[in-house]
């Protein structure tokens, strides 16, 4: 596999949405996705320099705090149509994509807070989905195993 660039890595977020019911959002990825196309997993997207640069700097020196979150919930907010409650780290995954592309994701999770379901064209189907569900289904690898650390967490 061919690496195209060793030192920059495309940054994603991820978020698993749970529900009052303990049940967790589940999105199924457009075929046309350069990575893992018409696979199941949980909303999220790319962190772009607009989610910062255009914003006044948190520091003097010139530096923002918080652009992971608005990201993640601007993400959320343009794949979904839902807002969340604070977002709490669960942890990270790296992988190259198909085009040689460096990926690193941070994956969280967050409580559901308003909004209805409407996908934008990254998705294809949606499914709001238990523990043993999201076990029987075409998930990216290692996305149950998450549903479920966090399932573990927000029980105990």
């Amino acid at each position: 596999m061919e690496i195209k660039d060793k030192e920059l890595h495309r940054i994603a977020l991820t978020a698993i949405i749970y529900n009052k019911e303990g049940k967790y959002l589940i999105t199924k990825r457009a075929l046309t996705k350069k990575a893992f196309p018409g696979k199941w997993t949980v909303p999220g997207g790319g962190l772009e320099v607009d989610d910062y640069i255009n914003l006044k700097p948190t520091t003097s020196d010139g530096q923002w705090y918080g652009a992971l979150e608005n990201t993640l919930r601007r993400e959320i907010k343009e794949e979904t149509n839902l807002e969340i409650e604070k977002p709490k780290y669960l942890l990270d995954i790296t992988f190259i994509r198909p085009d040689g592309i460096p990926v690193l994701i941070l994956s969280y999770y967050a409580e559901y807070k308003t909004g209805e379901v409407k996908l934008d064209a990254d998705s294809i189907d949606f499914k709001w989905a238990t523990v043993s569900e999201v076990k029987e289904m075409d998930l990216i690898a290692g996305m149950a195993e998450e549903i479920e650390m966090v399932d573990k967490i927000i029980k105990n």
